[in-house]
C-alpha cells in the first residue's frame, strides 16, 4: 500500500497536475542533455582523459545510488512535490556551475551533488506519475517519459545551435540553469499536493525477488540509454571527425526517437504485452548500435542512434510501472528499488566504457550497448513472467 495520502482530485486538477509532471519530466531531460552536449567541453575544460572524464561520471553515479536509499523514505514523508522541487532546483544549480571551476577535485564534486539531487528528482516525478496514472487508470508512463526525451531533444538541439553560433558555453549553461529552474517551480505548483506520512518506513534495502529482476532489466537498459548521453557526441567528435553542430546531433537524434516512441507507446503497451514489447526493444536497440559502430558515414550513424532511441523508449516506463505495482510495496519504494539497479546501469555503464575506450577504442567500448541490449531481449520473460 501506498504510504502517500492524496485525496482524489477533480479531473481539471488531475489534468494540471499531470502537465506540471511532464514539465518535470521535460527540464530533466533538457538538463541532463546540457551536460551531455558539454561533455566535450568538460573534459577540454578540465584536459581529462577518457578515464579521468569516466571517474566524473562515476561520481554522479555514486551520489546517485547514495540518494537512491533514501529516496523512497524521503519521497513518502515530504511528498514528491516538495522533493521535486528542492532537487530539480539543486539540478539546476550544478549545470550553471559545470565550468566555474578548474580543479579536478570541484568536478567531481560537483558531479557527486548533481547525481544525489538528480535522482532524488527522478524518484520523486516517476511517483507522481504513476499515482496520475493509478487515478486515471490508463496508460500514460511513457507519454511522461516521452516528455524527458523530448527535453533531451530540445536541450541538445539548442546546444548544438548555440554553439554554431559562437555563444560561450558558460552562457549556455546559465541560460538553461535560470530556464530549469523557472520551468520546476512552475511545473510543482501544478503537481498533487499528497501528504506526507511521518511513518514512512526505512531506507531502502537491496531489492528482492520481483524488483531485483525488474532492477536487473532496468539496469540493462539504462547501461545502453547512458551511453548515449554520455558518450554519442564525443563519439561522433572524435572517432567521426564531425563538426561539433554535427557532433550534437547525434544527442538529438537518439532523444527525438526515444521521445516519438514514448508519446506512441502507451498505446503500443495497450495493445501489447510486457514481453514481447521489451524483446522487440532489445533486439531493435542492438540492431541500431550495431549500424552506427560499423557503418562510419555520419547520416548512417545518426539513424543508427535514432533506433537505438526507438528500441530503448519504452524499456523504462514499463519497467517503472511494473515496480510501481508490487504488491506490498509503495510506488515511491518500489520505483526507488528498481532505480537503485538500473541507474546503478546508468552511471556505472559509461565509466566502464571509458575505462575499454583508453585501452582500445571508443568504439570498441560502444559495442557493450550492443551486448546489454541483446541481453535485455533476452531476459524479459524472466523478469516479467505474467506479462
Amino acid at each position: 500500500m501506498s504510504s502517500l495520502a492524496v485525496p482524489l482530485p477533480s479531473p481539471r486538477s488531475l489534468s494540471n497536475a499531470a502537465w506540471g509532471v511532464r514539465a518535470q519530466f521535460f527540464i530533466s531531460g533538457a538538463l541532463f542533455a546540457t551536460w551531455g552536449v558539454h561533455v566535450p567541453t568538460v573534459k577540454a575544460h578540465f584536459a581529462l582523459g577518457e578515464q579521468a572524464l569516466a571517474m566524473a561520471m562515476l561520481a554522479a553515479g555514486v551520489g546517485a545510488l547514495l540518494a537512491l536509499t533514501q529516496a523512497g523514505r524521503v519521497v513518502a514523508r515530504y511528498g514528491p512535490r516538495a522533493v521535486a522541487l528542492v532537487n530539480g532546483l539543486w539540478c539546476a544549480g550544478c549545470i550553471a556551475l559545470l565550468l566555474v571551476f578548474d580543479s579536478y577535485a570541484a568536478l567531481l564534486a560537483l558531479m557527486l551533488a548533481f547525481g544525489i539531487a538528480s535522482s532524488l528528482f527522478d524518484v520523486s516525478i516517476n511517483a507522481e506519475a504513476s499515482e496520475i496514472e493509478r487515478i486515471a487508470n490508463r496508460p500514460l508512463m511513457s507519454g511522461f517519459h516521452g516528455m524527458f526525451s523530448l527535453g533531451g531533444m530540445a536541450g541538445a538541439g539548442l546546444g548544438g545551435a548555440l554553439h554554431a553560433a559562437g555563444v560561450p558555453a558558460q552562457q549556455h549553461l546559465l541560460g538553461a540553469a535560470l530556464g530549469g529552474a523557472a520551468i520546476v517551480a512552475l511545473g510543482c505548483a501544478a503537481m498533487l499536493r499528497m501528504a506526507g506520512s511521518a511513518g514512512s518506513g526505512s531506507s531502502m534495502r537491496l531489492p528482492r525477488g520481483a524488483l531485483a529482476l525488474l532492477g536487473l532489466l532496468a539496469a540493462l537498459g539504462l547501461i545502453a540509454e547512458g551511453a548515449m548521453y554520455d558518450w554519442s557526441v564525443l563519439y561522433m567528435k572524435q572517432e567521426r571527425g564531425s563538426e561539433a553542430g554535427t557532433a550534437a546531433l547525434a544527442y538529438a537524434s537518439f532523444s527525438g526517437a526515444m521521445a516519438a516512441g514514448r508519446f506512441g507507446g502507451d498505446w503500443v503497451r495497450a495493445r501489447l504485452a510486457s514481453v514481447p514489447l521489451l524483446r522487440i526493444s532489445g533486439a531493435l536497440a542492438a540492431a541500431g548500435m550495431a549500424l552506427a559502430l560499423l557503418v562510419g558515414e555520419p547520416t548512417v550513424v545518426l539513424i543508427g542512434f535514432a533506433l537505438v532511441g526507438l528500441g530503448l523508449a519504452n524499456v523504462v516506463p514499463v519497467l517503472f510501472s511494473a515496480a510501481a505495482r508490487v504488491p506490498g510495496v509503495s510506488p515511491a519504494h518500489g520505483i526507488a528499488a528498481v532505480s537503485s539497479l538500473g541507474y546503478l546501469g546508468m552511471m556505472a555503464g559509461p565509466p566502464l566504457i571509458g575505462v575499454i575506450a583508453e585501452a582500445q577504442s571508443l568504439t570498441a567500448g560502444l559495442f557493450t550497448v550492443v551486448l546489454f541490449a541483446l541481453v535485455l531481449a533476452l531476459t524479459a520473460r524472466r523478469a516479467l513472467p505474467g506479462a
